[in-house]
């Protein structure tokens, strides 16, 4: 979650559906919760993962009929992505 969705509905629904949300509360909140500052901050690497994934047109637009198919493409871009990184 984001800081645009911390909204006591919202967190109220995640943790019902039995996530625990790992979002900063606004500074204006009365009553801030203490959450995970330290996984919070791994939210980023998540993020710059699928943007690196996305970059493949045939990933983002997903061409795949078939989840089999789709998931080694999905490979094969890591593997491309991890050799282009060393």
């Amino acid at each position: 979650m984001d800081r645009a969705y911390e909204g006591d509905e919202t967190r109220a629904l995640a943790e019902e559906l039995g996530y625990s949300p790992v979002v900063p509360p606004m500074r204006t909140r009365a009553k801030p919760w203490e959450y995970d500052r330290d996984l919070y901050r791994r939210r980023n690497e998540v993020e710059r993962f699928f943007c690196r994934l996305k970059r493949f047109r045939r990933i983002a637009t997903r061409y795949d009929k078939l989840d089999c198919v789709f998931l080694a493409f999905i490979h094969l871009a890591l593997i491309y992505d991890a050799l282009q990184l060393t």
